[in-house]
């Protein structure tokens, strides 16, 4: 290898901390032009002083314009390096679970900056997010062949990351057939995964064991799961003995698929769905008196940027207000986030708020993050990014 990134005098800190990401002001361009690489290419990375620090990729025209794949200069992202830490990876993940539903891979929380691996028994679901991962497609399908021989593999290639490194999005099965149906079992529980038309992979695993919480304290009780997607939450409420259980979302399609789930695990009688927008569902439901004895909020992101922090934080406070109007004397509120950004205790100011607005009292019961199938980076804040907060909301 011998492309050559150089680092400007002291811009290997946090490389050194042991951060994968280098953004493109860090980069000495009179040294190395970063408009000499080749997008997707691998370099190594070198400190001011020309000394070896690493492997990256490459893409000059991101502002993470080089994303670190190996500490040893000596090796590249090839597919030895991929089946390697997809044994890693897959290590760990069979210490964790005893059932093959999980995230295999989680992107730099696994070392393999830009690439996801969702597991459905034999179907794996992959994103290549970053051009670096796009050049390594038939790599990652070999790897995974490798050491799992999946019944079939899918590129669910459509995030919007991709559109940030100028990649196109596409969905296809790129090895295998896929079954009629791909099945998934989390906590007790059966769905299906929508691994072609669904958000993300199919499924979001990072809430396992939120809700593997909630669903100890549902038993007889009536549940609104808003945003309900395709009843993650609600249904398995239902399975774990609530008595009632409203699943709400905007989608039709995301509620056939709730419908279907429920029906999956013969719960058709305890699981009703409401199409709508969530804060004018809520609303609606307060005019007709509605109260329930547990409210879950697993909005999607609304901090996608630092910008955005304001105006989501706002939407955060005014979301959690409207839930609790609708709590019985003595409720539950889980409350989460995607959003990166929203630091967890703000998540928190925005609960108290809401709490004071009722004039109610609030007891923060239960603080929750993703799952261990999605590893945190110790040195990349950026990967610690799910929160969720149990909430006893109560009167005098």
């Amino acid at each position: 290898m011998t492309e050559r990134l150089r680092l400007k005098k002291n811009a290997d800190r946090r490389l050194k901390a042991g951060h994968l990401w280098l953004y493109s002001n860090e980069i000495d361009t009179d040294a190395t032009p970063l408009k000499t690489f080749e997008p997707g290419a691998q370099a190594v990375v070198e400190a001011s002083n020309g000394r070896a620090m690493a492997v990256a990729y490459v893409n000059p025209h991101s502002l993470i314009c080089a994303r670190v794949v190996s500490r040893d200069p000596e090796m590249r992202l090839d597919r030895s390096l991929l089946v390697h830490r997809f044994k890693q990876a897959l290590g760990l993940r069979q210490r964790l679970f005893a059932k093959p539903f999980y995230r295999l891979v989680h992107g730099e929380g696994d070392l393999l900056p830009g690439l996801i691996v969702d597991r459905f028994d034999d179907v794996l679901v992959v994103q290549l997010n970053t051009l670096g991962m796009e050049r390594m497609a038939e790599q990652v399908i070999d790897a995974l062949d490798k050491v799992l021989s999946p019944r079939a593999i899918v590129f669910k290639n459509d995030s919007s990351g991709r559109r940030q490194e100028q990649l196109d999005r596409q969905v296809e099965v790129v090895k295998g057939e896929l079954p009629e149906e791909v099945l998934l079992e989390e906590n007790g529980v059966r769905f299906v995964a929508r691994v072609l038309d669904g958000q993300k992979t199919g499924w979001f695993y990072d809430h396992r064991d939120n809700r593997a919480w909630l669903n100890k304290l549902v038993a007889g009780k009536r549940v609104l799961d808003v945003f309900s997607y395709v009843g993650g939450w609600g249904v398995q409420a239902a399975a774990h003995g609530a008595s009632e259980v409203l699943c709400v979302d905007a989608s039709s399609d995301a509620l056939e698929h709730v419908a279907a789930n429920a029906a999956l695990n013969g719960l058709t009688d305890q699981v009703a769905i409401g199409e709508g927008d969530a804060f004018e569902a809520m609303a609606a439901l307060k005019a007709d008196g509605e109260q329930f004895d547990v409210v879950i909020l697993d909005p999607p992101a609304f901090i996608k940027k630092r910008k955005d922090i304001p105006s989501g934080e706002r939407a955060y406070s005014r979301l959690n207000r409207e839930a609790m109007r609708l709590l019985g004397r003595d409720g539950l509120l889980m409350s989460a986030s995607c959003s990166m950004h929203l630091a967890p205790e703000r998540l928190v100011e925005c609960v108290r708020g809401a709490v004071r607005h009722q004039d109610r009292h609030g007891q923060v019961i239960y603080q929750g993050h993703q799952g261990s199938d999605h590893p945190v980076h110790p040195s990349i804040p950026e990967t610690n990014y799910l929160k969720a907060l149990g909430v006893r909301v109560f009167r005098d």
